[in-house]
Order: C-alpha cells, then sequence, then structure tokens
C-alpha cells in the first residue's frame, strides 16, 4: 500500500484543485508544468477498470450466422483485445480490463470499437452516434477524469443514448444497415472505500473521509444516497425534489430512477419498464415463453433511445399464477392486485412497471387498468395487458412455423404495450380495426399504408410501430407515444382494447 504523502504536498493539493471543476483543470494540468506533481490519490495505486456489460445487434451483423463480437479497447493509447465472443447477437457481463494509470495525471483517454470475426475479413461496427464514412463514424473516445470519476466527450450526462450507453443508432440509421449495435458500459478507479467516491471529491470536495465506505449515505436528506447524486451530477449536499424531477419525460421520476438503478435506468434518458407473471398450464408447469421473446422486445425501443427493461423473474417478475382453464375479467383484476401490487395499492412499481400476464386461455387479449372495472372509453392508466397462451400457438400453426414462437409472443406484447403508451383502438382508424385483418376485407386495403403492428394486418409482420412517413391514412405511433399514459388516471375509469 502507499505511504501518505508528506504534508507539503497535501498543501500544494489544496491549493491546485479545491473548487474547480475536473474538466476545467484539463488545460491548467496539461498545459502548465507543475514543480510538484500531485498524487491524486495517496491511499492505492490508481488502476482504471473498463467493464463490458452488455452487446447488442441492432442489425443483421452477418448474413451467414450471427455474429462473433469481441473488443479493441484502447486506454492512453495502450490496445487491449478481449476474447472472441462466437455466434452471439446478445452478450450479458462481458468482459472487464483493468490498467494501471499515472497517479498524477488527471484525465485517461479510452477509445472502445466493437467487431465482428469473419473469416476473410473482419468488420467494424458501428457504436457511434457520428455519421459513418468509410474511415469514420464507428468506434467512441472518452476521457475519464481520475478527480470526479465520471467521464464525457463521446459518452457524457445526458446524451440521447444514455450515460454507460453507446448506440450505433444515434446517427439516424435506424432503418438502413449500418452494423449498429449498442454497448453498455462503465468505468471506474481503485478506490480505498470502495464506495465510488475518488479521494479527490472527498478529501476536497464533499470533505468525507476517504477511507469510511459512505455508500447509502443521504448527507442532504432529498431521499437519495450520495453515491446516485454524485454518479448523476447532482450535489449530494443540496437538497433536490427527486419526486418530481422527471427531467427525461418518461412519468419516473428521480426516486423512481434510483429504485430502478439496477436495471441501468438513466434520469436524463427515456426508459420503460416491464413485469410478467405466468399462469400454471394444466400440467402445473410454468407456461414457458422463449427468453429470446424479451430480447426481441428491447430492439423497436432501443433503437429509439426508449430503452427497454424487463423483469421476468430477476427481482418480482416471473411469479407463478394458479392454473385456470377460462380466466375473465374479475379474475384478471385479481391477478393485478395479487402478484403485481402484492395487495399494497401504494406499491411504487405501480407507477413504473408496465405488467403483463400469460395466461392459459382468454378471448380475446386486451390491454386495461388494474385499478377499476371495465368501463367504455379512453381515459389514462392503461398499465396492464392479459395474453391468452392459445394465441401464439394457433399463429404458430398457421405459419407453419415459419415464425418463432419467441416472435409470436413478443409480437402480442408489443401490440398491447402500445395501448399502454396511449395508440387507442380507433384512435388512430387503423389500429384494432376488425375488417383489416384478410385480403378480402375493406380495412386491409384502406389502411394498408399504417404499416404498425398496431394495425391487425401487419400485427405478426411488422415488428414496428409505425413513423408515419408511409402516406395516406399512415399514422405517426412513434410520435405520439405517450409515456405518461399507464399511470393512474385522476378519472376513474379503463380502456378495454382488444386483439
Amino acid at each position: 500500500m502507499k505511504k501518505i504523502l508528506p504534508i507539503f504536498c497535501i498543501i500544494v493539493i489544496i491549493t491546485s484543485g479545491l473548487g474547480t471543476s475536473a474538466f476545467q483543470l484539463r488545460n491548467n494540468i496539461n498545459e502548465k508544468p507543475l514543480l510538484l506533481l500531485e498524487d491524486l490519490d495517496p491511499l492505492v495505486d490508481i488502476s482504471i477498470s473498463v467493464d463490458i456489460q452488455a452487446i447488442r445487434a441492432l442489425d443483421e451483423i452477418d448474413s451467414d450466422s450471427n455474429p462473433d463480437f469481441y473488443i479493441k479497447l484502447f486506454i492512453n493509447d495502450e490496445e487491449h483485445i478481449s476474447p472472441i465472443w462466437d455466434d452471439q447477437i446478445y452478450l450479458y457481463d462481458c468482459w472487464t480490463f483493468s490498467q494501471d494509470v499515472d497517479d498524477t495525471i488527471e484525465f485517461v483517454d479510452i477509445s472502445v470499437e466493437l467487431w465482428d470475426k469473419d473469416t476473410i475479413e473482419d468488420k467494424i461496427c458501428d457504436i457511434s452516434g457520428d455519421l459513418n464514412t468509410e474511415q469514420a463514424g464507428f468506434d467512441i473516445n472518452i476521457i475519464y477524469s481520475v478527480k470526479t470519476g465520471l467521464w464525457e466527450s463521446d459518452d457524457y450526462l445526458g446524451d440521447p443514448s444514455g450515460y454507460g450507453r453507446l448506440s450505433g443508432c444515434d446517427d439516424g440509421s435506424i432503418y438502413s444497415d449500418e452494423n449498429d449495435c449498442e454497448i453498455w458500459f462503465d468505468i471506474y478507479q481503485t478506490d480505498f472505500d470502495n464506495d465510488g467516491l475518488p479521494y479527490h471529491i472527498e478529501n476536497f470536495i464533499y470533505q468525507t473521509d476517504p477511507e469510511i465506505d459512505n455508500t447509502g449515505e443521504d448527507m442532504d436528506q432529498d431521499g437519495i444516497p450520495i453515491e446516485w447524486e454524485h454518479h448523476w451530477g447532482y450535489d449530494p449536499f443540496v437538497w433536490d425534489e427527486h419526486e418530481e424531477l422527471d427531467l427525461d419525460y418518461d412519468s419516473i421520476n428521480n426516486t423512481e430512477e434510483y429504485l430502478t438503478w439496477d436495471f441501468k435506468s438513466d434520469p436524463f434518458r427515456k426508459d420503460i419498464f416491464f413485469e410478467m407473471d405466468f399462469m400454471e398450464d394444466i400440467n402445473g408447469e410454468q407456461i414457458e415463453i422463449p427468453d429470446e421473446t424479451f430480447e426481441l422486445l428491447q430492439n423497436p425501443y432501443n433503437r429509439r433511445n426508449i430503452v427497454f427493461h424487463s423483469d421476468f423473474g430477476q427481482v418480482e417478475g416471473g411469479e407463478l399464477i394458479p392454473f385456470d382453464d377460462n380466466t375473465d375479467f374479475d379474475e384478471l383484476l385479481e391477478i393485478h392486485n395479487d402478484f403485481f401490487l402484492h395487495n399494497d395499492l401504494s406499491n411504487w412499481r405501480r407507477g413504473v412497471f408496465h405488467y403483463g400476464i400469460v395466461v392459459y386461455y382468454r378471448r380475446p387479449s386486451m390491454a386495461f387498468s388494474g385499478d377499476t372495472g371495465p368501463y367504455f372509453g379512453y381515459y389514462g392508466g392503461t398499465n396492464s395487458f392479459v395474453i391468452s397462451k392459445s394465441n401464439p400457438d394457433y399463429y404458430y400453426e398457421f405459419y407453419n412455423q415459419e415464425k418463432s414462437m419467441a416472435y409470436l409472443y413478443a409480437a402480442n406484447f408489443m401490440h398491447e404495450m402500445g395501448h399502454n403508451f396511449g395508440i387507442k383502438s380507433g384512435h388512430p382508424n387503423g389500429c384494432d380495426h376488425f375488417l383489416s385483418s384478410e385480403p378480402w376485407m375493406f380495412g386491409y386495403w384502406l389502411y394498408q399504408n399504417y404499416k404498425s403492428i398496431m394495425n391487425y394486418r401487419y400485427i405478426f409482420d411488422i415488428f414496428d410501430y409505425s413513423d408515419g412517413t408511409n402516406g395516406v391514412r399512415d399514422f405517426d405511433d412513434w410520435g405520439n407515444i405517450d409515456l405518461t399514459y399507464f399511470e393512474r388516471s385522476s378519472k376513474s375509469g379503463l380502456n378495454t382494447l382488444n386483439i
């Protein structure tokens, strides 16, 4: 372990750094020679770790197989290459690499490239928000501050894709194939007390003890602990009204963003949360939903930086509902109360999670609010939906098994989630039109330009909402999505929106 610096060194640190933001100091450090170099953390040797937490393909990366991803990581121009992950579209808990850095230099330069291994020539994937050229627009560069433990440049607090998330779709290439991918990551440094607050911040800014773990402490008594407020750029010693702050307008306030931090929510980027519970089947076993269902659901939302998070067993989701051969509406309300709210009408998850139920049999599938009985009208508060196992089973046979069960379930879920976002039956006219599902029906041709999963013509053929660019009688679903619609309405009422 390092020895503590002599007193005269500490005096120099105080006069050179106190009260100045990390990035304002960059020029001072890099351009002005210092007679005495500052050890930025006398308690430890500083090592920087880059943790690649998830990788997802948002385009078809390889037409012959799934991609064989690997990472090229550069820390202060030193190159490091990850293992190759063969034949994977989605990866989690991927790779962490650590490198020692100079303890006297505040800023660390980090670059990340994502590659697909190929037998002929490896191909770089797009994780950047910059427009692509033949030579540029694919990788990202980050400047990490050892003093603050924060970073900026190509990824920064408040950027469109979120802090610690990169997306190749940020250049507008949602509907063009540019090998777009997303990466989730974190950057951190060695820290004596393991509370994530760097020595400089603790000693000179917050004046907490860098040898005592402050995790969970709420210095300003605003309900949010110091480590969350520091990470997201709030002053942990200044009270904020976090229960009212919703700077990304996703109907999830800062307190709820903190409660969902384990899901990687971001208070400056839109997030949606989804909980799913499953009924027993006739044999008393859980109705099986392919895990890929929830992977597929993420892509259309994530491409637009409305990041989709699912709980189908990770925390409170994935509960087993007793078998019922035909679930009626009153029973749905009981399930909503018992398995989602857990008999707690003030359960905070009601204002955060959309709730889905897969039952053995029900006709029709529908979106609903679990808070009231049926009401003919279009009030907000529609936060739930139910899918009958028989529905994807039927279409699996109808399509001669050409479409996977994961896709069919995901299509059902995405359609009903659309109602949770305020895309209502009959509003627009092509949504849920009962005379548009077959070619001999007039609505099939009348609303052919409404290329949305909300249109029965396309419900199992287009895995997307429409953007309104397809001509007459199209509708901009994405532009009209209301992320507040699932919250409780001040009026008593319920949507009953049938599939």
